[in-house]
């Protein structure tokens, strides 16, 4: 987390800029989906990204994870302008998870986790189909690798079982897994916690810390007000298409304008933030 940090939730010792998104504009005819967003993401940061629904929050990670090319604006990482296509964006070091989940349904934990390497690897087609040695020591390797991924995640021993018959909880976790195979540096997650029960979201909790741990960045989508503002080093809230606020948890959570776009009218104090309860207790779901 970073030190000292001032109401806008970066710290005067904040790691080196990752993500620079600036003025990212999303039109689709007649409609504006997202509307001169900018956001930063700096390293070792987890920073939460909330909003009512058809704020366009998935539109805007689209956009910075190549499915969308923006109408208008600019996406870079590490200081280059990033090009609008999903591979090229993994390559780059950016890795993401989805709304509703996107498994191989019919392969089993270990290969998804695999399918995630194969963007780091050399192996053509001429290996794989005459299983070269280069091939071979790839396929060794990447076994070995998702193996510890798996066990990373908490799905030790669910290696050979087809991803269709893991819990709902689980598949989250070897999404995560996935994502993590492609040695991203920043990591965007789409409603991780998404019809998870309470113990569900503390697990997700907790692996998402680790997952910082690593030295990785998070960018976070999420409803849930109270794991949002636990969780996060920095928020910003998107209304409408646009940016609304953005700063520390406390800043965030405490803003009427923020308030008012979740309940529909300003409040003296937010749900959440009853007598007695910590910063983004007290909404499961917002």
């Amino acid at each position: 987390m970073s030190s000292n940090p001032d109401e806008s939730g970066v710290g005067v010792n904040a790691g080196e800029v990752l993500l620079d998104a600036h003025n990212v504009t999303m039109q689709f005819g007649g409609l504006r989906a997202v509307n001169d967003v900018s956001l930063r993401v700096h390293t070792g940061e987890i920073v939460g990204l909330i909003g009512p629904n058809g704020a366009g929050k998935t539109t805007f990670f689209n956009c910075l994870t190549g499915l969308y090319k923006p109408t208008a604006g600019s996406v870079e990482f590490l200081g280059e302008p990033l090009p609008p296509k999903p591979r090229l964006v993994v390559r780059a070091g950016m890795a993401r998870t989805f709304q509703n989940i996107r498994l191989f349904h019919n392969m089993t934990a270990i290969e998804n986790v695999m399918v995630g390497m194969y963007s780091r690897t050399q192996t053509n087609a001429i290996d794989a189909i005459f299983r070269l040695p280069r091939h071979r020591r790839e396929e060794l390797a990447s076994t070995k690798r998702a193996k510890e991924l798996l066990d990373f995640v908490g799905l030790t021993g669910s290696g050979d079982s087809l991803s269709r018959n893991l819990p709902y909880g689980d598949q989250r976790r070897l999404e995560i897994a996935r994502a993590l195979a492609t040695d991203p540096k920043l990591l965007l997650l789409d409603e991780p916690t998404a019809g998870m029960n309470p113990q569900e979201t503390r697990q997700a909790e907790e692996l998402i810390f680790k997952i910082r741990d690593l030295g990785l960045a998070i960018l976070v989508i999420e409803h849930d007000m109270r794991f949002i503002f636990n969780l996060c080093d920095r928020v910003a809230c998107l209304v409408r298409g646009e940016v609304l606020v953005e700063g520390t948890g406390k800043v965030v959570q405490n803003d009427p304008r923020v308030i008012e776009a979740y309940i529909g009218a300003p409040a003296t104090e937010p749900d959440w933030q009853q007598p007695g309860d910590r910063p983004g207790e007290g909404v499961a779901d917002a």
